[in-house]
């Protein structure tokens, strides 16, 4: 039992071997010592350990991690892109022990029950993994009692600080607009309204990250003695012998291990005499197939891999929710939003030391699911209302868009005056566009060919749906009696003699011309980002329809490989991705109990 950055030197076979010790390889670690403490398991993290870590703990310091600088994200970029007015798109995914949910914002969001089912795979319909969910869970909020967990490791809570100006006048200016609030957007079939936000926050105001609730108790409790954590370590490849997967070879991670006794030139080798599982996110586990010779034969030839199993839907149609914020000025209170603390005004250290409240709370007290009215869909044209009464009119559960307010400047606030602002962040949660991630060479060290896809659907639609998003989000922040204005730079700039133009606060109602709508088509190209949720790079689907995994969750074309994360999703999800990512975890954890012969006496 251990948790290493060296992997001592008894240890060169165990059980099970796990790539990755991100959010959804904790809980199936976990759940499997429970299963057999006899059985000896090991999880390879790349990234740092995350324990009692100030800035992973509390959950207000997660914007920190967005930062290019950030200790404990990776970042992914795409090419320069025409679709991006000539940008590059950044994607950044957790790089630590327990992966998102050690940096993400926290927010409690399930996906709707039309998106399992749309699966259309046997034991993983919306019902048979509302389980799964529940088990998970202590949850504090409303809703029917049905839907919930309330005795699960993870504590689901509103948290002792909250914004309630902010979260009330936003709510009611969405019901002005015609949306109303709702008890519980997170029972898989409410849509069309906002509710009063919860998240992975215990009431005390802690994070509830999967290293911490799962792993690091059972690392701790004496009763776990054959489960072991190595980290700072990359995974370089799965080893084989024929077709079966046999165990790992990795290497100590340069970003960590830097000296000279740690020669990168020999990897070092770990194996499994019973499963090999790979849970390394939508970014890891696609090019550590194609790395190990699984993958398209003819991207591996020309990475200089050879194929061990010619599986073509590996690192193919990746997706993303696809992300804008925009900035408002206020009559918010310094201690109503995060723009002290983020700028850097308030000293971290003083504030942990207080225990302030604050640092529990994410910034985001509300969120909302919409759907397009049927004249909102007319006005976006015959090619969208094609697309829509395709993918959407006769799925009644399933939301267009989500959107939240933020306490605070959502961004570099360091050109700006000091002030009190908040933001609106309106995210689209199906795009119509499709990127790819795949390796371009044998070497962990050689860099991806990654493309994310953003706004590159041939027919346009997915600008379209922004365009909508940034006249009902200034809609509704029209409404809200804590508005004082737009912060120029962060919105369009139209011509002055255009209606659309920055306005008096309280005009509600705006008109927009031809030509406003290519200002807004421009300032989206320039400014529209990844919403940090990739997934579906290694999707459960038929080998045929570009599957890699089955619904028992093992690779095609060999034995002894599972994949257990979110990149397993054969489609998008209308939610944040966390609640998916640990759903997963318990039910896979469940599938390789059983396959095992676990817990049996």
């Amino acid at each position: 039992m251990g948790l290493y950055t060296k992997l001592p030197d008894d240890i060169q076979e165990v059980d099970v071997v796990i790539a990755g010790g991100g959010c959804t390889s904790c809980i199936i670690a976990s759940r499997l010592a429970d299963a057999d403490p006899k059985l000896s398991i090991l999880i390879i993290e790349s990234g740092t350990n995350n324990y009692e870590l100030p800035t992973v703990i509390h959950p207000g310091f997660w914007f920190s991690h967005l930062a290019l600088d950030s200790k404990y994200a990776l970042f992914y970029q795409g090419p320069n892109s025409a679709q991006l007015a000539g940008r590059k798109a950044t994607v950044p995914t957790g790089h630590i022990l327990g992966g998102g949910t050690s940096i993400n914002m926290s927010l409690y969001s399930r996906a709707q029950r039309s998106d399992f089912d749309a699966w259309n795979t046997p034991g993983w319909s919306a019902d048979e993994l509302l389980p799964y969910m529940k088990k998970f869970e202590t949850y504090h909020g409303p809703g029917p009692e049905d839907r919930h967990g309330y005795d699960g490791p993870i504590q689901v809570s509103g948290t002792r600080f909250r914004s309630p100006r902010l979260e009330n006048d936003f709510i009611g200016a969405m019901n002005e607009v015609g949306w109303p609030e709702v008890e519980d957007l997170n029972t898989l079939d409410t849509v069309n309204g906002v509710m009063r936000s919860l998240r992975y926050v215990d009431p005390d105001g802690k994070r509830q990250d999967t290293a911490h609730i799962y792993l690091h108790p059972r690392l701790q409790d004496g009763k776990h003695p054959n489960l072991h954590v190595l980290v700072e370590s990359q995974v370089e490849r799965v080893l084989f012998n024929d077709q079966k997967a046999v165990g790992l070879a990795y290497r100590p991670n340069p970003a960590f291990q830097s000296s000279p006794a740690l020669s990168q030139d020999a990897p070092r080798e770990v194996k499994a005499k019973r499963l090999v599982i790979l849970s390394c996110g939508p970014f890891g586990t696609p090019l550590l197939l194609e790395r190990s010779g699984i993958g398209n034969s003819k991207i591996l030839e020309r990475a200089g891999v050879a194929t061990v199993a010619d599986i073509p839907g590996v690192g193919h149609n990746y997706e993303d929710h696809h992300s804008m914020m925009y900035a408002y000025e206020s009559d918010l209170k310094p201690e109503e939003t995060l723009d002290g603390f983020n700028s850097g005004r308030l000293s971290p250290e003083d504030m942990i030391a207080n225990n302030e409240k604050i640092l529990g709370w994410n910034s985001v007290d509300a969120q909302a699911k919409l759907r397009p009215s049927d004249a909102d869909v007319a006005r976006l044209g015959p090619e969208f209302q094609d697309a829509w009464n395709r993918e959407f009119r006769d799925v009644p559960d399933k939301p267009f868009m989500i959107m939240s307010p933020f306490g605070g400047f959502p961004g570099d606030s360091s050109h700006l005056p000091v002030g009190q602002y908040f933001g609106l962040v309106g995210f689209s949660l199906y795009p119509f566009s499709r990127g790819h991630i795949h390796i371009t060479g044998p070497g962990v060290d050689d860099p991806p060919d990654f493309d994310p896809g953003l706004l590159s659907d041939p027919q346009g639609l997915d600008i379209m749906n922004h365009i909508w998003m940034y006249k009902k989000q200034r809609e509704i922040v029209r409404r809200m009696n804590v508005f004082r204005g737009e912060v120029p730079g962060m919105h369009p700039t139209f011509p002055s003699d255009s209606k659309a133009a920055f306005a008096e606060t309280d005009a509600k109602e705006i008109e927009y011309t031809t030509e406003d709508d290519k200002v807004i088509e421009q300032y989206i190209r320039e400014r529209i980002d990844s919403t940090w949720h990739p997934i579906g790079t290694c999707k459960m689907a038929p080998r045929e329809k570009l599957g890699v995994v089955d619904p028992a969750l093992n690779v095609y074309g060999v034995q002894g490989l599972k994949i257990a994360d979110i990149s397993i999703p054969p489609g998008n999800i209308g939610a944040n991705l966390a609640n998916t990512a640990m759903t997963i975890g318990e039910k896979a954890a469940d599938i390789f109990i059983r396959e095992l012969g676990l817990g049996k006496k």
